[in-house]
């Protein structure tokens, strides 16, 4: 709060417009929406400011919203242990005007006394819900500063929260974002933990980083099934209990699907086939609520998915069929699903030139929109497979005589490549062109040239 005294830039302001008005402290008021004594009082230097009052003074004086803020900052926390109840309403003003300078200052000013620590955790999680990203990150890194000697598990969540807040386009941030993150896992509650190793999971996934999935699936799936027999053990949830954000069994199916997953990357298609086979049988789950009965019809479609995508990374060409009528029916899949298609075809030079020609719209939209989260898939995850994809049907066409198509993909997968910063396609994109660059036209030479010197 601010008591104005004689050098105060506000007061003296508000005493020129006063002047420059020829009105007085009751027109003032009315302007303001504040009682005359109220005003009076203020230009006198004996009441405390409120944020809304200095607000409408500031609106009366035809400033920017905001414009005094950082004055006040300085000024509404000389106190040796300044009040929460007076700096919380600043601090939300000061978010909802995104003065981010003005939050930094608040905070430097709060962080040596961790008693702000729990307050400014809370309103960090306030802004994180509401989507106030930056402010939220803000705050989140000062509490996590200032307990790091604490080893708190307040620590250990800002620490989950920076981690996805980090997350973006750029592959190269996101594995740095989830080494940093990782040896904080331990620290979490032990249901926070089951969300946080499929985060990073997910994450490393999207990086193919297999020998990190595998660890991460392990270690998941074996807190997912203590977690389950500890439930199984009291029978009744108890209401005190703190509860996962999906049922417990989604975490342990999605720990089999993972192993799976890196199976087939590992070309271990057989025992991948058994990891699939894990999670399509969840008849040992008892309960029947609908959000329940939604996972399992998810789980158990997964597999049938899954095992066709192993079995035709072993080469049998007779599942196609029913797994290109499974994408049909299921949007969410199709990206992932066409990429495995054309992953097999180059492998075992399957003919999928109708397959692509039914998709072609589906195709040109991947291409041409911001990726976004899909259903259970990342934006990370689904920007890596886009990537890989266009790397696939590059391949496809150039290998058949396509040079044209085949061309038009690889500069679309090398564009993609340096967006996402993932500089193994992109070196990958440039082995697979220079192969075949004699049957490149002047123009793919010329772009080929551009798309080098801007990555």
């Amino acid at each position: 709060m601010v008591y104005l005294n004689n050098t105060t830039t506000i007061r003296i302001e508000l005493e020129e417009l006063i002047a420059r008005e020829g009105i007085n402290c009751s027109q003032l008021g009315r302007k303001a929406g504040l009682n005359a004594g109220t005003v009076s009082s203020i230009l006198k230097g004996n009441r405390v400011m409120a944020v809304d009052q200095l607000d409408r003074m500031t609106a009366v004086l035809c400033l920017p919203k905001g414009h005094f803020y950082e004055q006040y900052i300085q000024e509404c926390m000389v106190e040796a242990v300044p009040n929460w109840r007076r700096i919380r309403p600043l601090l939300y003003r000061c978010v909802e005007l995104d003065k981010l300078d003005c939050i930094r200052q608040i905070v430097n000013l709060l962080m040596d006394n961790l008693t702000y620590s729990p307050l400014l955790f809370e309103a960090a999680e306030f802004f994180f819900k509401e989507g106030k990203r930056k402010a939220a990150a803000l705050l989140y890194e000062s509490v996590a500063a200032s307990e790091r000697r604490q080893y708190s598990e307040r620590l250990a969540f800002c620490q989950y929260r920076l981690f996805t807040l980090k997350l973006g386009d750029d592959q190269e941030l996101n594995y740095q974002a989830a080494l940093q993150f990782e040896p904080f896992v331990e620290r979490l509650d032990e249901i926070d933990q089951l969300d946080a190793l499929r985060d990073l999971a997910n994450i490393y996934r999207s990086l193919r980083r297999w020998d990190k999935v595998n660890l991460v699936a392990i270690e998941l799936g074996h807190k997912a099934g203590i977690q389950l027999r500890l439930r199984q053990q009291t029978e009744v949830k108890s209401q005190d209990q703190k509860q996962p954000s999906r049922p417990l069994f989604v975490y342990l199916a999605f720990s089999n699907l993972l192993r799976g997953a890196v199976c087939d990357a590992r070309g271990e298609h057989e025992q991948a086939i058994q990891y699939n086979n894990a999670y399509s049988d969840l008849s040992w789950v008892k309960e029947t609520d609908a959000d329940t009965q939604h996972w399992i019809k998810l789980y158990k479609e997964w597999a049938q998915a899954n095992i066709c995508v192993s079995s035709l990374m072993s080469g049998n060409e007779s599942v196609l069929s029913d797994y290109v009528t499974y994408i049909e029916r299921n949007k969410d899949e199709l990206l992932t699903g066409l990429l495995n298609i054309i992953k097999a075809a180059n492998c075992y030079d399957f003919d999928v030139d109708e397959i692509i020609i039914h998709f072609k719209m589906e195709i040109i939209s991947y291409i041409q929109e911001q990726q976004q989260a899909v259903g259970v898939y990342t934006q990370q995850t689904i920007s890596e497979q886009l990537t890989r994809f266009l790397y696939e049907i590059a391949h496809y066409y150039l290998r058949r005589g396509g040079y044209t198509s085949g061309f038009k993909y690889l500069l679309d997968g090398m564009k993609k490549s340096s967006i996402v910063n993932n500089e193994t396609f992109m070196l990958k994109c440039v082995r697979l062109l220079e192969r075949y660059r004699d049957f490149a036209s002047n123009e793919t030479q010329e772009e080929y040239q551009i798309i080098l010197k801007e990555g």
